[in-house]
């Protein structure tokens, strides 16, 4: 058994050193790995090997998530990590068992990315920018926040781990650290270039007095680095304020893939902006313009 938990635990040490997955991929892997290993454990009395296992087990552990009420999303993940971690055992140990590959991956809700209209998009802008007009850090701040997201359609994690040294305004482009280490440079718009030099004087304000984080560009009023939960704090304070129920941080990022294809930009161009290694994946965001479409078409058809 002890044998088996090393396996899981190398498995994770190649993933963040070699593979240099983030940190959300990590955890994510870790957990569903941590809860195959529990579910063998029960099912086996303690007895087994990851060569041993076979296909009803994977089955028996897919049934048991279902059984507790799971998303089929999160069944498929778990599938995902479990596949993605016996391909390496094969690879590393010469344990071969295709029983990971019979299971068939749970059929997934097609889900079309939240984001804002155009109108929802200018209300928000205006919320934030009333709030900033009282120059003090904190608004004046999460406006830059919220005109970097929709500028450049970086991730949450992305933009809480930006550097001063990421960040050229006199070039309008940011270097972003992406999924699995990989750097792109994307541009920042103007209303985002000016957002962020007001910001950046209450920041330099800031530092003279605290002298903490030196390095990244979005702090608290401590002078530390501003958290992921902190980020998503501030902008959901603005997303409650326009009155929008269940919008994610994450939206953002949908709006600004919607709103370029919307104006006709290129797919593939889209693609390398928002830093996607597959073209599939920055598909989704067509259907997105389609359904809009549909419902326009509807709205305004007389025989629609």
């Amino acid at each position: 058994m002890t044998r088996e938990l090393d396996r899981v635990a190398e498995y994770l040490e190649h993933l963040e050193k070699e593979v240099q997955q983030s940190p959300n991929t990590l955890k994510a892997y870790a957990r569903d790995l941590e809860a195959f290993v529990a579910f063998l454990g029960r099912h086996t009395g303690g007895d087994w090997t990851w060569a041993r296992v076979d296909r009803l087990a994977i089955r028996g552990f897919l049934g048991e998530m279902h059984r507790r009420g799971l998303a089929k999303r999160s069944a498929a993940r778990a599938l995902s990590a479990v596949r993605s971690f016996y391909k390496w055992l094969a690879i590393e140990h010469d344990i071969v068992a295709p029983i990971a590959r019979s299971a068939r991956i749970p059929k997934l809700e097609k889900r079309l990315p939240v984001h804002l209209d155009r109108t929802q998009a200018a209300e928000l802008f205006a919320l934030a920018e009333q709030r900033a007009s009282t120059d003090a850090f904190t608004p004046t701040r999460d406006l830059a926040m919220l005109e970097l997201f929709y500028s450049t359609g970086m991730r949450l994690s992305e933009l809480a781990g930006l550097d001063l040294t990421s960040l050229d305004l006199l070039s309008d482009q940011v270097k972003v650290r992406g999924k699995g280490r990989k750097e792109r440079i994307v541009p920042v718009g103007s209303q985002a270039v000016t957002a962020l030099r007001r910001y950046l004087t209450h920041r330099d304000a800031l530092m003279a007095s605290v002298k903490d984080e030196k390095r990244a560009v979005f702090l608290n009023q401590r002078g530390a680095r501003l958290s992921v939960r902190g980020i998503q704090q501030r902008m959901h304070a603005l997303f409650d304020g326009l009155g929008v129920d269940g919008m994610r941080v994450h939206a953002l990022r949908h709006t600004f893939a919607t709103h370029l294809l919307d104006a006709g930009a290129d797919l593939r161009a889209v693609q390398e902006l928002l830093g996607h290694a597959s073209l599939a994946t920055t598909q989704v965001y067509t259907h997105t313009s389609v359904e809009r479409l549909k419902q326009v078409y509807h709205n305004a058809h007389p025989r629609a």
